[in-house]
């Protein structure tokens, strides 16, 4: 058996991509468990996307047998990645030839930072990953729910982002801990990078919470959902909740998503409270 590894950069082309789905399709038939989001399929057809797949081919039959992906989600060099091989060809070494690639790739591209990605329950991952000197660092629910019309509260309105970085930057800085400049850059990314919406909620006029949608295919992705420390406990989460979920039904998408690390057990009450189901559990590694 003779495997080639090729590395290409995002965009994909449109027969990559078609193999690419192939691939996943396969492992998540097999494995109960579905491969193409943490694999960045839906992102690596767009010249937007900062990224690139190791490809692996079995020479004999031109098949693609394995890939893996790493994408720089928020511009800032660090990549997550994640790999798949077709479950007639594991453990035959192509799992560490798609490691060695990705490192290749990585440092080619100046990586700051990396963060290996592994699906909760998937055959050999965890233990593959930890052989390659990868340590458990975090992990994240993938949740969601139907996109539906949602009747909204009316004493808290949700519009498009017109400048108000001050009050956001404040808020991000008590939800996630972050530094102002990594707030600016948040802000930046998520109101100049096409399919992302960042909306901000007021009440009485003023900012009392943020939430950014990103459109992938049927799917409405909800991020940096955040309440200002003085409105939490008072229904700002759940109208912002119930505002892309009507928001998603607006623009046609099927679903709405978000993910949520699972320490966060008060933010998984919300989310749950607001009809968000559990899809699956990601699990991140970091390099030791």
């Amino acid at each position: 058996m003779n495997i080639s590894v090729m590395t290409v950069s995002f965009p994909l082309d449109g027969e990559t991509l078609k193999e690419v789905k192939l691939l996943c399709e396969e492992a998540t038939i097999h494995d109960y468990r579905v491969y193409e989001t943490i694999m960045s399929v839906p992102m690596a057809s767009s010249f937007e996307s900062k990224g690139f797949m190791v490809l692996a081919y079995e020479d004999e039959q031109d098949l693609l047998v394995g890939a893996a992906s790493a994408i720089d989600l928020m511009g800032l060099h660090t990549y997550e990645w994640s790999l798949v091989v077709t479950p007639a060809y594991r453990q035959k070494g192509i799992g560490a030839a798609l490691v060695e690639g990705i490192q290749a790739g990585l440092a080619d591209r100046g990586a700051e930072g990396q963060l290996a990605v592994v699906i909760d329950g998937s055959p050999y991952g965890h233990a593959f990953i930890e052989n390659k000197g990868y340590a458990y660092s975090f992990s994240e629910a993938t949740l969601e729910t139907k996109a539906e019309p949602v009747e909204l509260q009316t004493d808290i309105s949700i519009q498009p982002y017109a400048g108000e970085q001050g009050e956001l930057i404040a808020i991000y800085s008590e939800a996630f801990g972050d530094l102002p400049e990594e707030s600016e850059e948040l802000i930046t990314f998520n109101t100049s990078t096409n399919g992302r919406k960042l909306w901000v909620a007021y009440r009485d006029g003023l900012v009392v919470g943020t939430v950014t949608t990103a459109q992938e295919n049927e799917i409405q992705w909800v991020t940096a959902l955040a309440v200002h420390p003085n409105c939490e406990g008072q229904g700002v989460g759940t109208a912002l909740l119930s505002f892309s979920k009507d928001y998603a039904s607006k623009v046609g998408a099927k679903f709405v998503m978000l993910d949520v690390e699972i320490d966060n057990k008060k933010a998984l009450s919300v989310y749950e409270k607001a009809g968000f189901m559990k899809a699956q559990q990601i699990d991140y590694y970091v390099k030791q």
